[in-house]
C-alpha cells in the first residue's frame, strides 16, 4: 500500500509540472555554471525532514550557516546528471562548514536507497514524501537548488543541472559565507519564519 501510495504522489507531482508547462528544468546542452539571484531574498521556508537514517534535519538548525537545498527525483535525467557533482562539491564544501541538503520530492526510501548504489552520495538526502515542501518553495521543475544565506535569505537559485564544483560556483558559495554583511543580518534577524514547530 504505501508503495502505490508513493507511486500515486510521485505521478501526482510529475503530472502538475507538466500540466501546467513549469517543466523547466529538462537537459541542458552544455554544463551551466550560473546562479540565478533571487529577488528580495525572501525568507527560506522552514522544514523538519526524515533522512534515510530515520533522523529528522530541520533547516533553522543550520542558522548562521550557508546552506544549499536541493530538489530531486530518481526519475529526473538532469538530476541523475548533476548528482555526481553535487558529491565532488560537497566534499570540498563539508570542509568549510557549508551545508548541503537534497530533498527527494515524493518518493520513499527504497527508491531513493536503490538510486544511491549508483550515485553514492555521502550528505544528507532528506524525504518530502507528501511534496509539502516543495510546494512551500514554489519549486517549478526538477532539479531545483537553492542558496540559503546564514541569515536565513534565499540568495541564488540555478532551476536545472549544475556543475556543482566548478569554481565559478564554489566561489558564490563561499563569498556568502564570508560576507560580513551577511553577519551582521544574522546576529540582527529573528528566527526564520515559517518554521514549522
Amino acid at each position: 500500500m504505501k508503495k502505490i501510495i508513493s507511486f500515486v504522489v510521485t505521478l501526482s507531482v510529475f503530472l502538475a509540472f507538466n500540466s501546467s508547462n513549469l517543466w523547466a528544468a529538462g537537459p541542458t546542452e552544455s554544463r551551466n555554471h550560473s546562479l540565478s539571484k533571487v529577488a528580495g531574498n525572501p525568507a527560506a521556508p522552514d522544514f523538519n525532514l526524515e533522512d534515510q537514517d530515520g533522523n529528522f534535519i530541520r533547516l533553522s538548525d543550520y542558522k548562521g550557516q550557508v546552506v544549499i537545498v536541493n530538489f530531486w527525483a530518481t526519475w529526473c535525467p538532469p538530476c541523475r546528471k548533476e548528482m555526481p557533482s553535487m558529491q565532488r562539491a560537497w566534499e570540498v564544501l563539508e570542509k568549510e562548514d557549508i551545508v548541503m541538503l537534497a530533498i527527494n520530492v515524493g518518493e520513499d526510501s527504497d527508491l531513493i536507497f536503490a538510486f544511491t548504489a549508483e550515485y553514492p552520495v555521502e550528505f544528507p538526502l532528506l524525504m518530502d514524501r507528501t511534496s509539502e515542501i516543495v510546494r512551500n518553495w514554489k519549486v517549478r521543475g526538477l532539479p531545483t537548488t537553492f542558496i540559503v544565506n546564514p541569515a536565513g535569505k534565499i540568495v541564488y537559485q540555478a532551476i536545472g543541472d549544475r556543475d556543482w564544483d566548478a569554481p565559478e560556483i564554489l566561489d558564490k558559495v563561499r563569498k556568502l559565507k564570508n560576507s560580513t554583511t551577511i553577519s551582521a543580518q544574522v546576529s540582527a534577524s529573528p528566527d526564520i519564519p515559517g518554521k514549522n514547530r
